[in-house]
């Protein structure tokens, strides 16, 4: 479940893992980062990964470091990009653990949410 408040801002566990999207983007120095929490309250970040064999966005890398783990289910996904959307493949892979109605929470480099779509 979402931890939102009234406001319609994340919650304190949602905020979490926007922060720890937007430290993993930054660290790597990559184009996005990303970070789920799953059923028990566990967090898998990463970054983009881009390899001349493989390439994958960084919430999908986190939701297959999460399915990697055991999860079984997310309550929440984070993106931090310059992008103003999140793809719709990524979205399905948090579907895909999550269900559709799982919150992915789009926030820009800065940590500023743009906004909270379904899976």
């Amino acid at each position: 479940m979402t931890q939102s408040t009234d406001t319609g801002e994340p919650g304190p566990e949602d905020r979490k893992i926007i922060t720890l999207a937007r430290s993993a983007r930054a660290r790597n120095g990559v184009p996005e980062g990303a970070a789920v929490r799953d059923e028990t309250g566990r967090t898998y970040v990463a970054g983009t990964v881009a390899l001349p064999s493989l390439e994958l966005s960084a919430l999908r890398t986190a939701v297959a470091m999460a399915v990697a783990s055991g999860a079984t289910s997310l309550e929440a996904a984070a993106v931090v990009s310059e992008s103003d959307a999140v793809p719709e493949a990524d979205r399905a892979a948090v579907a895909d653990l999550g269900g559709s109605g799982t919150p992915v929470h789009l926030a820009g480099p800065d940590g500023a949410l743009r906004a909270t779509l379904p899976a």
